[in-house]
């Protein structure tokens, strides 16, 4: 006979697979003939702008493009500097393993490195090394059984548990635009360096509404008709909405920003500025704490059942940690001398996480990449790493969490000391996300085979196994927890140990069968 159950849903987003891969995206520029020929490649700078994915059966495409800046040096003495913005399509395709066309998919780009070299006077070699980070996601919705109907006779072992279910996901796309002011003095001619960032992230949570901001640091390196170089730094706030059914201020969110396309012109309507517009995908995910009751087993001293049994693997204790870590050293730059910073780029890298019961610690370093002229104008860069060390205190058990921590910088000076070091003073924000992997023991599709055969009440004399617990013991010999306290006096139920000696009160036969599944893992 099948026992009646009651049950509650369990929302999880499983992570099929996570995946980082190395790619290379490689082309040939051609110089324009209205720009000189080159003499030397100073720098190239890129964004990668990711327009289109899809996941085909055991496979991730991914669609999109870079824009580049490559500043160079001229065989002109009347225009020592130039440059040449490009586009180098990037098409790629992953392999991934027990991926289907109905999951979904999180893909991070970042460029590792990118380079031109000079083939001849009028043609430049770009090469990119680009990270790909890919995520693969499959929702399920969970039915657990936490508690059964009419069953006085059944023993059940019951356990309370915190989980992260799911709420729901959803994606909007946001164009940011805005006109970035340059020196009141400078006619510009052209753009030698972009760089753009996703900053100052957050989210505010309303009733069926999550409302994501950020802002898009733009920072434009540009040549004026005078042949100098100049810098223009702005920030674009980034605002949009995302409708989701059942959300709450309660709720937490786990959100992602993907430029997928970049236009920067010289603005013709409004003198001395730049216009950028961007269009930016943001899509975010959204958790509850959710407090569940499971029956983990069971059994019956005075009949025979039979269940199935599975193991469940969600996510629990999702919390996340945001922190500030400042760097302030002196450094010394080779050939400084008589030269000014014209830019630095700015790469925070995290090398090594290590876990320990109570903290998280990272060894990391800031690459830094100075560019440098001097009172000829020549530009050269110059490059260093400055170490650093930090640290995640008051962590619960954090050998077994998972933790992934991003790197954002905030503020950043560098000034040139009278000694002629340099004082580097860089403000990052460090945010860390936390979640740990718990296994659900749960059982469904109960029923009762039958009352036992009539049997002879006795009680036995049991030596306490390591690992032992009163409801291995009392489910083994079909007793209860209840009649073996009583019968030994025990006082602390969860208190027993190897070698002690129990009398145990029992059936002849405990008439208990349970089918074990596989487990199945959910994230």
């Amino acid at each position: 006979m099948v026992v009646d159950t009651i049950k509650e849903s369990l929302r999880v987003n499983k992570r099929v697979a996570t995946k980082k891969e190395i790619i290379f995206v490689e082309g040939d520029v051609i110089v324009p003939d209205a720009k000189p020929d080159i003499l030397s490649v100073i720098c190239t700078s890129g964004v990668v702008c990711i327009y289109k994915k899809e996941i085909i059966d055991e496979k991730v495409k991914i669609e999109g493009k870079i824009d580049t800046c490559i500043m160079y040096m001229t065989d002109d003495n009347n225009e020592r500097v130039r440059g040449i913005n490009t586009s180098l399509d990037l098409s790629e395709t992953i392999h991934v393993s027990n991926i289907t066309s109905e999951m979904e998919s999180n893909i991070t780009a970042n460029i590792k490195e990118i380079e031109a070299k000079v083939m001849n006077e009028r043609k430049l070699s770009v090469k990119a090394t680009i990270e790909l980070t890919v995520e693969v996601f499959s929702k399920e919705e969970i039915s657990i059984v936490n508690s059964l109907q009419n069953t006085e006779q059944i023993k059940m072992l019951q356990e309370e548990l915190m989980v992260n279910s799911l709420v729901g996901s959803g994606e909007t796309k946001i164009y940011a635009k805005d006109n970035i002011s340059i020196d009141t003095i400078d006619n510009l001619v052209e753009i030698l360096k972009l760089d753009v960032n996703i900053c100052n992230k957050d989210v505010k949570i309303s009733y069926n509404k999550v409302l994501t901001k950020a802002e898009a640091e733009v920072k434009i390196i540009y040549l004026t008709e005078d042949n100098r170089i100049n810098k223009a730094i702005s920030k674009i706030p980034i605002i949009g909405f995302i409708d989701i059914s059942d959300v709450t201020e309660g709720n937490s969110c786990d959100t992602d920003y993907e430029i997928r396309n970049v236009i920067v012109n010289s603005n013709s309507v409004e003198e001395h500025s730049v216009y950028i517009e961007m269009e930016i995908g943001v899509r975010t995910t959204v958790y509850e704490e959710k407090n569940i009751n499971v029956i983990q087993d069971l059994y019956s001293p005075s009949e025979n059942i039979e269940f199935n049994k599975r193991t469940i693997r969600t996510i629990a204790e999702r919390k996340e940690v945001t922190d500030t870590k400042e760097i302030k050293e002196n450094i010394m730059i080779e050939d400084l001398n008589g030269r000014s910073i014209v830019d630095v780029d700015i790469v925070p890298v995290l090398i090594k996480q290590s876990k320990e019961p109570n903290r998280i610690m990272y060894n990391g370093e800031l690459q830094l990449k100075f560019m440098l002229m001097g009172e000829d104008l020549q530009i050269v860069t110059k490059r260093q790493n400055i170490p650093f060390e930090y640290t995640i205190d008051n962590v619960i058990d954090g050998e077994n969490l998972n933790v992934n921590t991003n790197v954002e910088i905030m503020n950043q000076d560098f000034i040139i000391q009278e000694n002629g070091e340099v004082l580097v003073n860089v403000q990052m924000k460090m945010n860390s996300i936390m979640d740990r992997n718990v296994n659900i023991n749960t059982i469904d599709e109960i029923q009762t085979n039958g009352e036992r055969e009539e049997q002879d009440y006795s009680i036995i004399m049991y030596i306490v196994k390591k690992d032992d617990t009163l409801w291995n013991i009392a489910k083994r010999f079909g007793s209860t927890i209840d009649d073996i306290v009583r019968v030994n006096g025990i006082e602390d139920p969860d208190s027993i140990y190897p070698g002690q000696k129990l009398f145990i009160p029992r059936y002849k036969r405990s008439g208990v069968s349970s089918n074990q599944t596989s487990m199945i893992n959910y994230a």
